[in-house]
């Protein structure tokens, strides 16, 4: 007789899907790894960096910080950009929250989620308390990227219309992913990971109705990491989760998904490109998915910034989810404002679109910004509805006030696999985020740190850069 809990649904077959994935993850190695798997993770360990570095001088960031002098000299994982040593389950929440904190960590586009600041901030953190390699650091963030991408794609693209965040409710399993590989588990043991994972598993997107309430929306990167590290953490003492965690009757894909749910993406397949090649990053510092816009308006205008007498009307037309979630004119905080395509787009023509410095809430009110957002209308366009989310496109119209109008389109924008960034742009990426804190650090130093990592060099000479303590310096007041 079938299992009750080995049906997920009409049309779903009984194989165990969940035990599948979990057997593949454990089987692999880093040897498993080509050369071009591991400069892609090197690059994405970079750019985690630059995030969380600059990330954790944010105020919601230092709010943590302060959280967690509590519990200081309780591990040796390190919260980025201070003196403080504590448990991996405090330093991956406090350092995934300061990755997540300024809208510029990397995307699965597929599945709508920012798989890095979980994964990563857990591969360090863990990484650093149980004493792993580089290479066992390396090859369980790769596992943790894979996960994240399969149970998203697995459970569909319709969580974020009916109000979740992929990136909390995703990211928790690749952390978990990570931090089970790390501890050394079984495909048992990765199966009851994720069975506990389950049942902490979430993620509102009411922020994005709320002009001041926005700062969950920064910790969900840091509920991730702490989530899947726990939830690791219990499974290695024997605590069993319940069987078919991802495509069980009530399992993530049947309870967050709907009709758009494809199980079958939880069975990897021969020839199936790897999810860290799969990774868009940002240029700039805001919701990914007005990146194609911003590129489009670089099209037509030229170099932004421009002059604001130019631009008579903004039209864009993108997926549905864009004029659902992301027309308010007036944010009141800078995650608000981040995630706003009006404000967004003010800021790229007024000051052009690469300084986080911009979102800065003393600025929310510059009145030439908010002109160009009142500008700015969105509709939904089925061309780009349909290809998305494996491509975040966009169309802009510009109407000048000469009266004459240009159009672009674009379906991929900088960053994405399509157009990628390379190394040193990611380098110079995290010079210009280190400058901005009141820090000394070399990008040349930590670009040699990260590449001994696949030389089997401890990972926690890596992030002993990054303690405020060996920089000389002090956290500011």
């Amino acid at each position: 007789m079938t299992p009750t809990n080995a049906v997920s649904g009409p049309g779903d077959s009984p194989i165990d899907r969940t035990r599948v994935l979990a057997n593949w993850v454990v089987e692999r190695s880093y040897v498993d790894l080509s050369e071009a798997d591991v400069g892609q993770l090197e690059i994405l360990v970079l750019d985690h960096l630059a995030c969380v570095l600059r990330g954790s001088y944010l105020p919601w960031s230092r709010a943590l910080i302060d959280w967690a002098r509590t519990y200081d000299g309780s591990g040796e994982a390190i919260l980025i950009g201070t003196d403080l040593r504590t448990s991996a389950l405090i330093a991956g929440f406090v350092n995934a929250t300061a990755a997540h904190g300024l809208e510029y960590d990397d995307t699965h586009d597929a599945s709508l989620s920012h798989p890095g600041a979980a994964v990563v901030a857990t591969g360090l953190a863990v990484g650093t308390e149980v004493g792993a390699t580089g290479r066992q650091v390396l090859q369980a963030i790769a596992a943790g990227y894979e996960v994240t991408a399969r149970v998203g794609r697995a459970t569909g693209p319709s969580v974020l219309e009916r109000g979740f965040h992929p990136t909390a409710l995703f990211g928790g399993f690749g952390a978990a992913t990570t931090a089970a590989m790390l501890h050394g588990l079984d495909a048992t043991g990765l199966c009851d990971t994720w069975g506990l994972l389950l049942s902490m598993a979430g993620g509102s997107m009411q922020f994005s109705q709320d002009p001041r309430g926005t700062v969950v929306k920064r910790l969900h990167g840091g509920y991730a990491a702490q989530h899947g590290i726990l939830a690791a953490q219990l499974a290695a003492r024997g605590l069993a989760g319940p069987a078919q965690a991802l495509d069980g009757l009530y399992g993530l894909a049947r309870l967050f998904g709907s009709d758009d749910r494809q199980t079958d993406w939880l069975v990897p397949k021969l020839g199936d490109r790897l999810a860290i090649n799969q990774i868009s990053l940002k240029p700039y510092p805001c919701c990914r998915l007005f990146h194609s816009t911003i590129d489009a308006l670089r099209d037509i205008l030229g170099e932004l910034p421009c002059d604001v007498h130019k631009v008579a009307s903004i039209s864009v037309g993108g997926p549905r989810v864009l004029p659902l979630q992301h027309m308010m004119r007036r944010p009141a905080s800078a995650m608000a404002a981040q995630y706003s395509l009006p404000f967004c787009l003010g800021v790229a023509v007024i000051r052009g679109p690469c300084g986080e410095d911009s979102f800065e809430e003393a600025r929310l009110a510059d009145p030439d910004v908010l002109a160009i957002a009142d500008r700015v209308q969105c509709v939904a366009d089925e061309v780009m509805e349909r290809a998305f989310p494996e491509h975040f496109g966009t169309w802009v119209e510009v109407q000048f006030t000469d009266g004459t109008s240009v159009r672009r389109d674009r379906l991929d924008s900088l960053g994405t696999p399509a157009y990628p960034m390379s190394r040193g742009d990611v380098l110079r990426k995290f010079r210009r985020l280190a400058d901005a804190c009141p820090i000394e650090i070399d990008d040349h130093t930590v670009d040699v740190a990260v590449a001994a990592l696949r030389h089997d060099g401890p990972v926690a000479r890596l992030t002993r850069l990054f303690s405020q303590e060996k920089l000389g310096s002090t956290m500011p007041s």
